[in-house]
């Protein structure tokens, strides 16, 4: 057997695309999420080298029974990618302190927890590659998306403090943050606000939005051996909508 990725929140959007490239790329993928309807059809629709791993990140105590469950199954995990997340968009001042604990306990803490039961095995395999997945909510100061603002600015100090703290065992890790990126929660978004869209499509130098496929062509690169000598980096796969003005 070769190489083995997990990909949490595999089942749609940006994840699908990631766990679809590494699949093309002749990695044993596992797809993890909690709606077994999606998890299956994407497996499905991936073909013979995916399978899949019903897991609520949320429930932080089924983390390393989901973790050894695939040990279980392939031996091994060479790829993580922390990917699952959810979104809130409200004003501050609305924000109950549920909200915000719930979309920090998604966001954030379940990729602490994931990543510290899976790292466990990658040191005893001396080698591994972790990529967490951020937004360039974590550069720019967008109102009503503090929560998720928060989470998203953790996950590039945490990729940095595992990049260290990790390297001595073999194991890399990196972080992508997609800029805009053409999904249907960000068709329906920006289809329901033109002013929006207009200073999206202004704001970035390549006039479009990016594609699910160009971050995960993004993902198999940090994570393949042709990165072997990176770690710690957050890569803007934006368009260059951060530098742009």
């Amino acid at each position: 057997m070769g190489k083995v990725a997990v990909i949490t929140g595999g089942s749609s959007g940006i994840g699908f695309a990631i766990a679809e490239r590494f699949a093309r790329g002749g990695l044993q993928t596992v797809v993890l999420g909690r709606d077994q309807s999606k998890l299956v059809e994407a497996c499905s629709a991936i073909g013979n080298s995916a399978q899949w791993i019903n897991c609520d990140l949320s429930r932080l105590e089924d983390i390393p029974g989901a973790v050894q469950q695939i040990i279980d199954r392939f031996g091994r995990i060479d790829i993580l990618v922390n990917n699952a997340g959810i979104h809130l968009k409200k004003p501050l001042t609305e924000v109950t302190d549920d909200e915000y604990q719930k979309v920090i306990l998604t966001n954030q803490t379940s990729v602490f927890s994931f990543t510290k039961a899976v790292a466990g095995f990658m040191q005893e395999q001396e080698a591994g590659s972790v990529l967490n997945i951020s937004s360039m909510a974590s550069i720019y100061g967008l109102p009503n998306v503090i929560a998720y603002t928060a989470s998203k600015s953790a996950i590039e100090g945490m990729t940095r403090a595992m990049a260290v703290e990790l390297a001595p065992f073999g194991i890399r890790v990196n972080c992508i943050a997609p800029g805009f990126i053409r999904t249907k929660m960000s068709a329906s978004a920006l289809g329901r606000d033109p002013e929006r869209r207009n200073r999206v499509y202004a704001r970035t130098p390549l006039g479009r939005l990016g594609s699910p496929e160009e971050v995960a062509e993004a993902a198999w690169f940090l994570v393949s051996d042709a990165a072997s000598f990176i770690t710690g980096v957050v890569l803007p796969v934006d368009g260059g909508n951060s530098i742009g003005f």
